[in-house]
């Protein structure tokens, strides 16, 4: 019984792993197909499997992994989740803390008052004060991540959420590759 079970395990690991490995190679998965096409005959005919588009657009469909396209501008926006409610944001590896404006602040239901604002933090536009929160859980597509550190500053002080390193951080790993940036928990 445990022989079996163990037979069925690796049959069904090495099934579930076929697709990643075509879609990390597939130049070599087509190769080797066309390889064994040739050994059957003497003429192969071209081996076209499915059309793999080079950027997904959704949530690669194994494991916790996003893939996020940049812009126009080459910014790496998308929408998220914090406390449960959607935001717009930017991945900004720059940024030591996810950053949020007041606005977003109060509407995940974070209230603040002028007294929370006791932090002296350096920005691209110079010193400003900010309030250090902590967000219950930032989403994006599968990935959640419970208790992360953020900071708020004014509206007038940032337009744009950042998604930054108190998150990326917790991820197993992120990286940029042809215009996309891939997060995996």
């Amino acid at each position: 019984m445990l022989r079996r079970l163990l037979i069925l395990g690796i049959f069904a690991g090495t099934s579930a792993s076929i697709p990643i490995v075509y879609q990390a190679n597939p130049h070599l998965v087509d190769g080797l197909l066309q390889s064994t096409a040739a050994s059957r005959r003497a003429a192969p005919p071209q081996v076209n499997l499915a059309s793999v588009p080079d950027k997904p657009a959704t949530p690669m469909p194994l494991g916790r992994q996003v893939l996020v396209n940049a812009d126009g501008r080459g910014h790496f926006t998308s929408q998220f989740k914090l406390n449960g409610r959607q935001i717009d944001g930017m991945i900004d590896t720059g940024a030591t803390l996810v950053a949020i404006n007041v606005s977003t602040a109060r509407r995940i239901g974070i209230s603040l008052n002028p007294s929370d604002f006791n932090r002296q933090v350096n920005t691209a536009n110079g010193a400003i004060k900010a309030a250090v929160v902590t967000l219950a859980r930032l989403q994006i597509g599968k990935i959640s991540i419970d208790n992360v550190q953020a900071m708020v500053l004014d509206d007038n002080a940032l337009q744009v959420n950042l998604i930054g390193m108190s998150f990326l951080q917790r991820l197993q790993k992120y990286q940029v590759q042809d215009g996309s940036m891939l997060l995996a928990q």
